[in-house]
C-alpha cells in the first residue's frame, strides 16, 4: 500500500472509533500523535491525548447519541488526508458549556444535524492535526444558542 492508502486507513480508523457512533477512547493513544491538534469552529482547540479524551467525554455526555460518518471517498496526498461528514445529536445529557457562543443548560432535548469539511495531517502514521470546518451556525441555531433571522 502506498502512503496515501496508509494514511486514509489511520483516519478512516479514527472517524469510525473516535466519531462514530460507539467512541472508543483507546483509538486517541493508538493512532493519534501524544501533542495532537483538535480545532474545529465550534469549539475551543483541544491538544494532547489528555484534552482531546475530555472533550469527546464531556461531548458525549450531553450528547448521547453523538453519532459523525463521512459522506464521501477520503482524498489523499502526502501526509494530509481531507475528509467530508455528516451527523450530530440529541443533547439529553449534562449541561454542555464547550461551544464558543455559549452553553446548554442540562437536558434541553434539542437536536443537531450539520456538516463538514476536516483535513488531517499525519506523521508516520499518527495523527498530528486535525483542522476542520463546520456548518457551526445550523447547529448552534438547532441548539438555540443562535437565532435564525
Amino acid at each position: 500500500m502506498s502512503l496515501q492508502d496508509d494514511n486514509k486507513a489511520v483516519v478512516g480508523r479514527w472517524f469510525t472509533d473516535f466519531w462514530g457512533k460507539d467512541c472508543n477512547l483507546s483509538v486517541v493513544d493508538e493512532i493519534a500523535a501524544p501533542d495532537m491538534l483538535l480545532k474545529y469552529s465550534l469549539h475551543e482547540a483541544r491538544k494532547g491525548h489528555d484534552d482531546i479524551k475530555a472533550f469527546m467525554t464531556e461531548f458525549r455526555a450531553a450528547f448521547p447519541d453523538l453519532n459523525f460518518w463521512g459522506t464521501a471517498d477520503l482524498i489523499a496526498e502526502g501526509d494530509y488526508v481531507v475528509g467530508q461528514w455528516e451527523g450530530g445529536g440529541t443533547h439529553t445529557g449534562p449541561a454542555f458549556a464547550d461551544f464558543l457562543a455559549g452553553g446548554l443548560p442540562a437536558n434541553t432535548g434539542r437536536k443537531m444535524h450539520f456538516a463538514g469539511l476536516t483535513v488531517l495531517k499525519l506523521n508516520d502514521g499518527k495523527i498530528v492535526q486535525e483542522i476542520g470546518l463546520d456548518d457551526g451556525v445550523t447547529a448552534l441555531t438547532q441548539l438555540g444558542l443562535l437565532r435564525a433571522a
